[in-house]
């Protein structure tokens, strides 16, 4: 009986909840209205709607405002900003900043050499992390973790630290002592020299990279993009640490018998890191470009410590200034100028957000099936 009863329970309750739901349509339209929304359950539900709609219409408000006032003041002539009845909406509506940062600050050169140094880098730099993390991912080796380690330690090490040595590494770049090699000391084995007094026979009068291998020096990258695409290459580029890492995780939540039948068909490592690995990792990798992209895009460090003399290779942050034919003297000019600076920021991340708006997907993808596995 009791068994019985357990298992007419279920039917019971199902029977009740149609019954309820038959009375209730049945009942009349007012006394139906007054139980659904004169209720301590609709009322709390109506609480709970709006404290969450003022939350964040307040977040956004305070997130937003500052770029609205930044886009609006790009728009406004001069006498705007002496103007007390202007806030935000222009009285008298220029696009005279936004032509002479296009003309005179050279705006598509920057463009065109940021964009190739970004596309570049961060293309080398989404490569590099791919090998070196599936490396610490799914392969043991002596010493895994403490490359980890080491890779965790690059994020937290201050990169005004490492400046001094960046900038004399690279301005006297002398890899594995080519330069001694080169300027007679040649090569030690085994207790014997060889190769030693090789640059003798170069003339004394050559120029360029002779010439400094001749006086003991080494090639100067500096005011190039090479120090940034070496760094690249090496992995230890700006952010590459992170980088490592979010692949890290991403790769040991890849099964390891995908990997098991690659290579029982015979495919050896790289052939599964290339036509298995890489295809289900699209989104992470999109997800590591647009971050070095991005910080490529707005670097001021690097590219300040690299170029340290004024050449024609501009770049995005070089834009920022006043262009000659917006100087004025005038009670405004301090508003006048701030506005001017912040157009050129309006216009240096403007292909940023063209790009996250095709690329938000990817992105949000990625960053999800980043760290979804404990070590």
């Amino acid at each position: 009986m009791n068994a019985q009863n357990i298992d007419n329970k279920p039917t019971v309750k199902k029977n009740t909840k149609r019954k309820i739901r038959v009375d209730f349509e049945r009942a009349p339209l007012w006394d139906r209205l007054k139980a659904k929304f004169l209720s301590l359950f609709f009322l709390k539900k109506v609480v709970w709607y709006v404290f969450r709609l003022v939350l964040l219409v307040g977040i956004s408000y305070i997130v937003l405002f500052p770029f609205f006032t930044k886009i609006a003041g790009s728009f406004m002539a001069p006498e705007d900003f002496v103007d007390v009845t202007v806030r935000l909406i222009p009285k008298t509506f220029s696009v005279e900043m936004y032509t002479a940062i296009w003309v005179e600050q050279e705006y598509m050169s920057a463009f065109i050499n940021t964009f190739f140094l970004s596309v570049s880098t961060a293309l080398i730099q989404t490569f590099i992390c791919c090998l070196v993390a599936y490396g610490l991912a799914k392969f043991k080796f002596k010493g895994n973790k403490l490359v980890f380690l080491a890779v965790i330690l690059s994020l937290t090490i201050p990169h005004q630290t490492l400046q001094l040595s960046l900038f004399m590494k690279f301005l006297d770049f002398d890899i594995l002592g080519i330069v001694k090699f080169f300027n007679g000391g040649g090569i030690e084995i085994f207790g014997h020299t060889f190769f030693e007094g090789l640059i003798d026979i170069i003339p004394s009068s050559t120029t360029g990279i002779w010439s400094r291998f001749q006086d003991g020096y080494g090639v100067t990258l500096t005011n190039s993009f090479w120090p940034l695409i070496i760094l690249s290459l090496s992995g230890l580029a700006f952010k590459n640490g992170l980088y490592i890492f979010m692949l890290r995780q991403f790769f040991r939540g890849v099964p390891d018998e995908l990997e098991e039948s690659a290579y029982i068909d015979g495919s050896g490592i790289m052939r599964t890191f290339f036509t298995i690995i890489l295809p289900l990792s699209v989104p992470m990798m999109i997800t590591v470009f647009l971050f070095s992209f991005s910080w490529q895009w707005t670097d001021e460090f690097y590219t300040g410590l690299f170029f340290t003399s004024t050449t024609d290779t501009l770049l995005m942050p070089d834009i920022i200034g006043i262009p000659a034919s917006l100087v004025t003297d005038y009670a405004g000019q301090n508003l006048y100028y701030s506005a001017i600076r912040n157009t050129c920021g309006l216009m240096i991340i403007a292909p940023l957000i063209v790009m996250y708006l095709f690329c938000q997907r990817y992105l949000v993808q990625g960053i999800e099936r980043s760290g979804l596995t404990a070590d």
